[in-house]
């Protein structure tokens, strides 16, 4: 099965430690979340990245499967 691109939504800036926890994940900044965006292989993989997320106390706001 091939990868398919996320971007997931969170709120408040993160800080680069909680980012880097985060594998093969890149993020952008903005005023009040942050975009992480990755691949993600399977919906176990997408299961473990929320897990982690919500492990920091981190706070989703959304997840969207990219084309």
């Amino acid at each position: 099965m091939a990868a398919s691109g996320y971007e997931i939504r969170v709120e408040g800036r993160l800080s680069d430690t909680v980012t880097g926890v985060i594998e093969d994940f890149t993020a952008s900044m903005k005023p009040a979340e942050t975009i992480l965006r990755g691949e993600i292989r399977d919906q176990a993989e997408l299961h473990g990245v929320i897990g982690q997320l919500q492990s920091l106390g981190v706070e989703l706001v959304e997840v969207r499967r990219l084309d």
